[in-house]
């Protein structure tokens, strides 16, 4: 094992349409993907697609979605230890204009418990909050480790202020600040305050505002991509995180902000097309993406 990632599993269904159908009313979308879904679990696929493939911690069921779920691992040789569940959880997703709209069907409601496994090896852990027993319990094992544990904040959730106390680099959305009444700002200080290391908020098209380890706050800026090229934004900030992730496991000599950058291209790559598995870069993308902006770090 070289990383852990740890979180709810989904299968996404995106679609592109420019009228949504109520009452009885029916109405042909013009393009749509299904695909893997969850924020540590897409994010595990993108570590995996570049090179560093990961074990996961996700729930599994029983039926066909479920059994969809495990072929998709298997294509990516993740190893894949199954959290069980009654039902496999599901999102219908539509983007427009670089924004997205989901209905998601959710079960989390976990039969057992989470599997206890031997992190000899392991140099990283990925939680997005889901499955707060295992996000705590494996934290709190990896931060006495030395091993790197990183944070998905994309919303609050029951363990969000007890976890960040055991992660190294949290990464939250603007979601999270506007849950918790926080300015991006406030919100850098709250996450120095529970003793993250490095800490920053996704912004979409603003960009990545966040603080290094020496508590310097600067910005990264969004690629200039024009917008008539953005197709399907949803899973970006998953991207995000499995691409910084791999960059440290790849390459732990750098600097978080050229693990950042590299993620940057990642999530550049996959807002150009449609749905998670289609947007999983390969270093090949990234690196067409970055010499396309001429990216300096």
């Amino acid at each position: 094992m070289q990383a852990l990632f740890i979180g709810q599993t989904y299968i996404d269904v995106v679609f592109i349409t420019d009228h949504m159908p109520t009452g009885d009313e029916k109405h042909v979308a013009s393009d749509y993907a299904v695909s893997f879904g969850g924020n540590a679990v897409t994010a595990a696929f993108c570590c995996a697609k570049l090179g560093i493939v990961p074990d996961l911690i996700a729930t599994a069921a029983n039926d066909w979605l479920g059994r969809m779920f495990m072929d998709m691992c298997a294509k990516y040789a993740i190893s894949l230890h199954g959290r069980k569940v009654n039902q496999s959880s599901l999102s219908f997703i539509m983007p427009k204009d670089g924004k997205r709209a989901i209905v998601r069907c959710r079960d989390d409601d976990h039969i057992h418990p989470f599997p206890m496994l031997n992190l000899g090896g392991c140099r990283a852990l990925h939680v997005d909050g889901h499955q707060p027993d295992a996000a705590i319990h494996y934290a709190k094992v990896c931060r006495e480790a030395g091993i790197l544990t990183s944070l998905d904040g994309g919303g609050l959730r029951t363990n969000t202020h007890e976890l960040l106390e055991f992660i190294d680099v949290a990464i939250v959305a603007e979601r999270l600040c506007e849950q918790m009444d926080l300015t991006p700002e406030k919100m850098l200080d709250y996450l120095k305050s529970r003793g993250c290391k490095i800490g920053g908020i996704t912004m979409g098209e603003k960009g990545l505002l966040w603080y290094d380890e020496t508590g310097t706050v600067q910005v990264m800026p969004a690629m200039p991509i024009p917008r008539e090229r953005v197709i399907d934004t949803n899973g970006a900030g998953d991207v995000f995180h499995g691409a910084y992730v791999y960059s440290y496991l790849a390459h732990p000599g750098k600097s978080w902000r050229e693990h950042f950058d590299f993620a940057r291209a990642a999530s550049t790559f996959k807002i150009q097309r449609l749905g998670n598995e289609a947007g999983l870069p390969t270093l090949v993308d990234i690196a067409k993406v970055r010499h396309e902006f001429e990216v300096r770090v």
